[in-house]
């Protein structure tokens, strides 16, 4: 009797032609994890949405307008957002994949950043901003886990347009939900009598700089209506290391007043700013097909991708080859009355049954009867 065994299966989750991994982030409305486009082989973020929430909190109007915008933002230092497809159950929203990490991992590992370093990024952070606000796409939620650099330790922002899921504009134009990590915010946010996104985002901008610069928080108090309270007064005080230029700037930005807070604008022409500044070169040609966006929102299930678990054996290494065979076992090289035994041990990629329906096309006509349970399959003839 000849007997094949297979480890159990390994199991790979796949979203159309996405083979989805490890989950990389997880939010209020959004579970982010990392997939490989199986036809290219590229990697990239799959941001997960749940409909049924989506409906619930009567957001899929906002999501589609804003996924819409966001795929026609192409700027070099913003998360391309590629397309989107849907399920049944959820809406899938695939993002480029960026690899180096969080630009703030450099604060904590090296402490503050020379005044050249911290101004590039700074630069790359207006010039994103600026090209997203001039398209009316706003962030609201600017802060260190949304600061990203790729290979090349270019600045990538995240979550452009799509962090403030839950958020709406009322008749008087202005947003008033509240959102965004405290230390970050804007005082007109807290305040909420309505707030322009384009100068909360600014405020964010400032709070930013002065980290990268000074290696810890403007404003920051372990009692909440305590740090409300300096936020609103702008109550902080530049470290001595920084330059006057720097200063200056960023006190302009942390204006309490949105009204009298600097705009991007009078940035662009600021003194410190402008030192060593090169402006962004990027294609802005657009041919972007927005059908994805389309057919989601419309829920037609024609379009809908199939969720499926592929079963997959597990990989075997060298160790696991020679414990699990009698013909590899040392014993038989000391064992004289051992009768040695030959044996045919293999591994595959193909799931185990169309391994096992394999052998017994093979099997059957040399008289041979295939028995199956559990992955384990024997002839007996």
């Amino acid at each position: 009797m000849q007997e094949i065994r297979m480890n159990q299966p390994k199991v790979k989750r796949r979203v159309g032609k996405y083979e989805v991994g490890r989950t990389i982030g997880e939010g209020t409305f959004a579970k982010v994890k990392f997939a490989r486009n199986s036809e290219t082989g590229e990697p990239v973020a799959l941001k997960i949405l749940d409909k049924e929430k989506v409906l619930k909190h009567k957001m899929a109007e906002q999501i589609k307008r804003e996924i819409e915008t966001m795929k026609l933002i192409k700027h070099p230092n913003v998360v391309r957002l590629y397309e989107v497809i849907g399920s049944k159950t959820k809406i899938f929203i695939v993002l480029e994949f960026v690899t180096g990490g969080e630009l703030f991992d450099k604060i904590v590992n090296h402490g503050r950043m020379r005044e050249d370093e911290a101004r590039r990024y700074f630069q790359q952070l207006i010039n994103a901003v600026d090209y997203c606000h001039s398209r009316g796409v706003y962030h609201r939620d600017l802060k260190p886990e949304n600061l990203l650099l790729d290979a090349y330790g270019n600045l990538k922002i995240s979550d452009f347009g799509l962090s403030a899921l839950s958020q709406q504009v009322r008749d008087d134009g202005l947003l008033h939900t509240t959102c965004g990590t405290p230390n970050y915010v804007a005082p007109e946010v807290l305040n909420d009598r309505g707030y322009d996104g384009a100068t909360a985002d600014l405020w964010s901008c400032g709070v930013i700089l002065f980290v990268l610069l000074a290696g810890y928080l403007p404003f920051d108090d372990s009692n909440l209506m305590n740090l409300y309270k300096k936020i609103s007064a702008a109550e902080f005080t530049c470290p001595s290391w920084l330059s006057f230029e720097a200063m200056k700037l960023i006190t302009r930005i942390l204006d309490p007043n949105p009204m009298t807070r600097i705009t991007i604008p009078e940035i662009l022409e600021d003194a410190w700013f402008k030192k060593n500044y090169k402006p962004p070169i990027f294609d802005e040609k657009d041919n972007t097909n927005l059908d994805d966006v389309e057919a989601v929102f419309k829920d037609s299930e024609e379009h809908h991708v199939t969720e499926r678990k592929e079963e997959q054996p597990t990989a075997m290494n060298a160790f696991e080859l020679i414990a699990m065979s009698k013909g590899l076992k040392l014993e038989n090289l000391f064992d004289a009355e051992q009768e040695f035994k030959r044996e045919t041990r293999f591994t595959s990629k193909c799931p185990a049954n169309e391994i096992i329906h394999k052998i017994e096309e093979l099997a059957k006509p040399l008289g041979f009867d295939v028995h199956k349970k559990n992955y384990k399959a024997s002839n007996e003839a």
